[in-house]
Parts: C-alpha cells; sequence; structure tokens
C-alpha cells in the first residue's frame, strides 16, 4: 500500500518514505510509526498501538517512541511546516495533522526512482541545459543505437563548455518514446533549455534536425538543419552543440568549446562497436559485460589505439573480476590494468577516457593517489560529466574519505536527477562507513531492489543488517547472493583503511555464519 501527502510517499511494502522520487534516510521503525499515523489522519493513536505497530511482539520502554517520532519530525520538516504534522497528546499518543492522505496500491516502488518525477528541482545559478532522446526517422529500428550514440557525441561536446551545466543522458533519456511538456520536463530536470531533434540516416548520408526550447516559457529559440557524410559525423556533432551554444551564449568563442580534444577515432566501423556497446557495459549484470566486451573487442581490431573503447573494456574487466563472474578474476584484472594504461596513452584531454582509466587503476594499483589525480584533472576537464563524478566518489571511497565521497555522489545525482541507483548506491556506503547504519540499510535495501544481481551491494546489505543485529535479513541477502556469484566474500584490498576492511568483513563473516548455521 502506497500512502501519499504532500510531497511525501510512504511505501508500506518496503518499508520506504520518499519525498518526490528520493529515498529518505529513516528507520524502518520510524517509518513504521508514521504508517500506523497516516493510516489513521487526524485521530488520535495511542502510545500502545503504536508500540505494538513498530515492535510487534516485544516489550520495550516507551522511551523510545519519542525518539522515532522526533527522526520523523526532522525529515518531515524539510516541508514547510512539516515538523508539526505529527502532534503529541500528553499521557495519549500523537495524532497526525499533515495534508490529506491518500492510499493506492500503486506509486514508486524503488524501481520507479528511474522514472522521471515531478517534483521540481532548483535552477541552476548558470545556464542548464538537457537533450532529450531524439527520433530515429531512419525507418530502421535497429539504427537506434546510432542515434542515440549521435545525441550522447552533441550532450559530451555541449559538456566540454565550462559555464553551461548539461544534464546526463541517462536522465534525459528516461523521457525516450514519449510526449513531453517542455515546462514539466524543464522542472524535472531543473534545466532552463532543452534540445529535441531527429536524426535520419540514408546510405552515407546523415541528417540532423535540432531545435533549442525555453524550458521556463516553452517558446522556440532556435532551429536548424545540419546534412554531412558518415566520414564527416564528428565534426557535424560539434557543428550541433556550437549552434546551441552560440544561441544560448553569443559571444561564444570557438576556443571556449574545449576543441583540443582529440578525435575519438576515425575508423567509422570502431566508432559503431563502441556505440552498441555501451548500453550493454552499464547494465550491471554479467551478461551484458561480456557482450559489450566482444563489441570493444571489434572496436579494438580495428583501431588498437581508441582510448574510449580501452577505457570502456578496462572497467568491464574491473568489474568482472571484482564480482567473480569469470573463470581466471587475476587475469580480467591484468587485463584491466594494461587496458587502462594503454588507454591513458590514447586520452589526451578526454575526461571520459581519464575518468575509466582512473577508476580502474585505483582499483586495482597499490598507490591510490596517481588515480585521484587523474580523476581531479577529468574533472577539471568537463566537470559536467555525471558518471566522472560517481567515479570519483568511488575513488574517494576507497581512499577512506566517506564525506568526500557523498558530496561526489551527490554531484553526480544533480546532474543525472533520473539515473539514482548507481549514486544511491555509494551514498549508502559512505553512510556504511561512517557507522550511519539506519540510512545505510535504506539506501542498499533500494539499490538491491533495482540491481538484484549486483554482488557488492548484497554482500554490503548483508554486512550493514548483520550489524544492526538483523540476522534474518543478513541471511536472506546470503541466499540472494549466492545466487549470483560463487564468491560470498570478496577482496578487500582496494579498500585502503584498514579499519574499513575489518567493519565490511566482520558484518559479511557473522551474515556468512548465521547463513551457513541455519541451512546444517
Amino acid at each position: 500500500m502506497i500512502f501519499a501527502f504532500g510531497p511525501f510517499r510512504l511505501d508500506a511494502e518496503t518499508q520506504t518514505l520518499f519525498r518526490g522520487a528520493e529515498p529518505l534516510p529513516i528507520g524502518k521503525r520510524a517509518v513504521t510509526l508514521l504508517r500506523v499515523l497516516v493510516e489513521h489522519p487526524g485521530a488520535p493513536v495511542t502510545k500502545d498501538a503504536l508500540i505494538e505497530g513498530a515492535w510487534p511482539g516485544l516489550a520495550v520502554e516507551e522511551s523510545n517512541l519519542p525518539v522515532q517520532v522526533g527522526a520523523l519530525r526532522r525529515v518531515l520538516g524539510g516541508e514547510p511546516g512539516g515538523e508539526n504534522w505529527i502532534q503529541t497528546l500528553p499521557r495519549r499518543g500523537y495524532r497526525f495533522l499533515g495534508p490529506p492522505v491518500t492510499a493506492s496500491e500503486t506509486f514508486a516502488r524503488p524501481e520507479a526512482l528511474s522514472q522521471p518525477s515531478s517534483a521540481a528541482l532548483a535552477l541552476q545559478d548558470k545556464p542548464s541545459i538537457a537533450v532529450l532522446p531524439f527520433d530515429n526517422l531512419s525507418g530502421d529500428p535497429q539504427q537506434d543505437y546510432f542515434v542515440d550514440g549521435m545525441v550522447e557525441e552533441i550532450v559530451t561536446a555541449l559538456s566540454r563548455i565550462r559555464w553551461l551545466f548539461v544534464i546526463a543522458r541517462n536522465s534525459s533519456f528516461t523521457y525516450k518514446g514519449r510526449a513531453v511538456d517542455v515546462k514539466q520536463v524543464g522542472r524535472e530536470l531543473g534545466v532552463s533549455y532543452l534540445v529535441e531533434g531527429s536524426v535520419r540516416k540514408a546510405g552515407n548520408r546523415i541528417r540532423i534536425t535540432a531545435q533549442l526550447l525555453d524550458a521556463t516559457g516553452g517558446a522556440h529559440l532556435w532551429a536548424d538543419n545540419f546534412d554531412a557524410t558518415l566520414e564527416e559525423v564528428f565534426e557535424l556533432q560539434d557543428r550541433v552543440a556550437s549552434c546551441i551554444a552560440g544561441v544560448i551564449e553569443p559571444s561564444l568563442q570557438a576556443a571556449e568549446r574545449g576543441r583540443s580534444n582529440q578525435r575519438p577515432t576515425n575508423d567509422l566501423t570502431a566508432y559503431d562497436f563502441y556505440l552498441q556497446a555501451i548500453p550493454h557495459g552499464h547494465m550491471w549484470e554479467r551478461a551484458g559485460l561480456v557482450r559489450a566486451l566482444d563489441l570493444l573487442g571489434k572496436a579494438l581490431d580495428r583501431d588498437p589505439h581508441y582510448g574510449l573503447a580501452l577505457g570502456e573494456a578496462a572497467v568491464c574487466h574491473c568489474i568482472l573480476g571484482a564480482n567473480g563472474w569469470s573463470q581466471n578474476p587475476q587475469r580480467n584484472r591484468q587485463d584491466s590494468i594494461d587496458l587502462a594504461h594503454r588507454a591513458l596513452r590514447a586520452a589526451g584531454d578526454n575526461a571520459i577516457v581519464l575518468a575509466n582509466a582512473a577508476y580502474v587503476l585505483g582499483y586495482s594499483e597499490l598507490d591510490i593517489d596517481p588515480a585521484i589525480s587523474l580523476i581531479d584533472r577529468a574533472m577539471e576537464l568537463n566537470p559536467n560529466y555525471a558518471i566522472g563524478w560517481t567515479r570519483s566518489g568511488w575513488l574517494r571511497l576507497w581512499g577512506g574519505h566517506s564525506d568526500i565521497a557523498i558530496a561526489h555522489f551527490q554531484k553526480s545525482l544533480r546532474l543525472n536527477p533520473l539515473r539514482k541507483p548507481p549514486a544511491l548506491f555509494g551514498i549508502a556506503l559512505g553512510h556504511f562507513f561512517a557507522r550511519r547504519l539506519e540510512p545505510a540499510a535504506a539506501m542498499l535495501l533500494l539499490s538491491a531492489h533495482e540491481y538484484p544481481g549486483w554482488p557488492p551491494c548484497l554482500r554490503f546489505l548483508a554486512s550493514c543488517h548483520a550489524h544492526l543485529g538483523r540476522l534474518d535479513e543478513a541471511k536472506s541477502a546470503i541466499e540472494k547472493l549466492r545466487k549470483v556469484t560463487p564468491v560470498l566474500v570478496p577482496s578487500t584490498e582496494h579498500w585502503r583503511m584498514i579499519e574499513q576492511r575489518r567493519f565490511f568483513l566482520d558484518g559479511l563473516s557473522l551474515a556468512v555464519g548465521s547463513s551457513l548455521a541455519s541451512s546444517a
């Protein structure tokens, strides 16, 4: 059952409280108390009823109630006046006096985190833009990946403009195939400009039609057609980005677009294989990584110095080895390191290549400082690269800097607001290592629901539950882990702080031990 009131949604099934599409870090006891209160809006609820709802069958002190209610008031206080929605009835109990409550069987279960939210995001203090998916007018649905790749390259070209805030492709692409309201999308993504368009590919010719819209008022600011041959595809992408930027900032100089970036490849077939590989590599599952490596291998057969393909292949090998998804994890590890060093030699000033290489080398090599320097350089070159901020967050986590990591994951979320789970997983681990276990558990549960086959999430969820004394939940996570990998206890050398390793492994060992004991 879903209870909706004001901007909040309470999912009774997953025991999660959302504001818009954002899960809030609050324990399940507090969420259960809130559920009992909103089930009886405006009516007094006794202390005994609340205790029985939150601690069924347990003998607990009445003093636990004010602690949980205080946590609820702090969270609800994010809305003006929300701290007063729960009224204390002296010696009796509490009463919910918030906005009208509606109950339904549908709303944002955790999978809806990847769907657009109606909650408005604040505009940035500099021009902000999102490029929506372009229509494929080629008459061949198999060309969708090419059209999507063209849009991603335009997003990348715009991202090199330092004064422009650019929403990541993952968030803007949640609108693919949907009729959209310009003003609503602008509110949901927190941008002042939107780009729409289409791509027609016929033989060796390409035509891009693009238009720039004012997302705050809905006005058309600019529209144009661009024609080129396949051999001119990279110049075509830059021409579109330059025209868009020129409308937003007429004084833009060509040098400001960061055209020092090297061309990724001159081989169009290699480029095509790379475009096909990207969605497979970002699926968070073994089969997708294997397919991505096959396509990237074909790209590298044609162009062994293709930096983007080298960096992406390095990450795929790294993840396969780390998750125990191959017969020879050590070989995956060495291949990932070799590919990362090859990528660096081809990177130039390409922030994507630098960030991927930094991620792999930060995971695999003893000294993490060079990798942190690399990721800092990447983010200086392209501060709009959402995945880069996620990569930076992981490097900070591995180096033992939880709060800095959380800040970088949050930057990624703002650039990619409709693609939450990857950054939320990182934020969850930041809370975990900072010993803030209740919010960590809530976010890990959401991540595990979104990506049930992702071993690291299940391991940390098991460890977190074990530290909280929730051994049944810990055992459940271990049972799910056994279904996706034979490696229950992974290598932890990438966590550079010994106390972090011990904290994680102590909880995981307790969870594994409990699981073995129950099956004996």
